[in-house]
């Protein structure tokens, strides 16, 4: 249950290609999920730069941190580890760079998605072109449309990301009741799913995310008039008769996320709450209609416009439809009206319209699926209906 290096080489070569193609002597990438994305080496990115270089041959090279040689020599795809001793140092992490690349033969033409490692986290140093004298070619789009198209190995850590997810949410559902607060319920039904997840998948399992150790589940602070706030955030907010609920469960597996999100009503929901859940859950079976092969992703957005339009619902709107994911929570293309990518098979996307009115609160489900060559195949699978949402 894992990407396997065969997966990987394939990948490297296609950039390599694409360097070829692009009359480059190769490519840097700075970006930790496109370095993971070729390599399969998840780190921590901190001010301590770190960098995949790949040249036109297909060969592969990191920079790390002295701290990292290891953790690189170990799980890194490339012939080539280069460290510095630490950041800021007594010589600058750049020069290992350059000598790196060197090494690997770019010294002129290059692509890269950044001109540099980017200043986060207190960093700060020189970008490539003050480094090697010459400015290098974006190559972002390449990378991000290689990263749209999920392998089938691909789409079944996602899926196995979603059964986790299914379960904490399942937690999340049963321990929410008026009087507790979010973060005990959350705690306990991420702890719980992923002591579960444990029990069966240990041994083959990765979470390789530098933010989750596990399947985890909760709410986020969308909780009664602040569910209303579509990005809310955790506010310890005790549960009452009621509150609509909006939730959010996901499971880092080997890197891969899934994303399931419901809306819940604590009580006999009230007529008004009946209305929104079922708009919602209309506007949501528009789109899974309207994701198809060849379709632009911005016909999707299209369709549920539609019937914002037709109902009279603008005053609830607040985003567009879905967003691709797999190693990123948020990946494209977008299920937008400003996005006229083709929609392909391998693409995976979360699908989750959303009504938000204020002093009542939000309503979104979002469920994650993939572009199969017909229609589409749900990795996520949680009940959607009210009967079964209400606490």
């Amino acid at each position: 249950m894992r990407i396997k290096d065969a997966e990987y080489r394939e990948r490297t070569d296609r950039l390599a290609a694409h360097a070829q193609d692009e009359g480059l002597e190769g490519i840097v990438l700075f970006d930790p999920q496109y370095v993971l994305y070729y390599s399969g080496f998840a780190f921590v990115p901190t001010e301590r730069p770190m960098a995949f270089a790949v040249n036109a041959d297909g060969e592969g090279g990191m920079l790390v941190p002295r701290l990292e040689r290891e953790h690189a020599q170990a799980n890194a795809l490339v012939r080539h580890v280069a460290d510095y001793p630490e950041y800021p140092g007594g010589a600058h992490p750049s020069e290992a760079l350059r000598s790196l690349l060197g090494e690997l033969g770019l010294r002129a033409r290059f692509g890269a998605d950044h001109d540099g490692y980017p200043w986060v986290f207190g960093y700060r140093g020189p970008s490539l072109t003050e480094l090697v004298g010459t400015g290098p070619m974006k190559i972002t789009k390449f990378v991000e449309d290689q990263m749209a198209i999920k392998s089938p190995a691909e789409i079944e850590l996602i899926r196995e990301s979603s059964k986790w997810a299914n379960l904490a949410h399942m937690l999340l559902q049963r321990y929410t009741r008026p009087g507790r607060t979010e973060v005990e319920v959350s705690q306990r039904a991420s702890n719980e799913a992923t002591l579960a997840m444990l029990d069966a998948i240990g041994p083959i399992y990765r979470a390789q995310s530098p933010f989750f150790e596990g399947a985890s589940a909760g709410y986020r602070g969308q909780i009664g008039r602040n569910a209303a706030i579509p990005h809310s955030l955790t506010a310890n907010i005790t549960f009452r008769e009621g509150d609509v609920l909006v939730t959010g469960a996901s499971a880092p597996v080997w890197g891969y996320l899934s994303e399931l999100e419901r809306t819940m009503v604590i009580g006999e929901p009230a007529a008004e709450q009946r209305v929104m859940f079922d708009h919602m859950v209309a506007l949501q079976d528009i789109a899974f209609e309207a994701i198809k092969p060849g379709v632009r992703c911005s016909d999707v957005d299209r369709a549920v416009r539609a019937y914002y339009d037709e109902h009279g619902l603008w005053d609830y709107w607040k985003h567009h439809v879905g967003h691709c994911i797999g190693l990123r929570y948020h990946e494209g293309p977008f299920l937008d009206v400003g996005d006229d990518t083709e929609i392909k098979p391998g693409m995976v996307f979360t699908v989750e319209p959303g009504l938000y009115a204020a002093g009542l609160g939000g309503f979104r489900h979002s469920d994650t699926v993939a572009v199969t060559e017909d229609g589409i195949d749900f990795l996520t699978y949680y009940p959607r209906d009210l009967e079964s949402l209400t606490l």
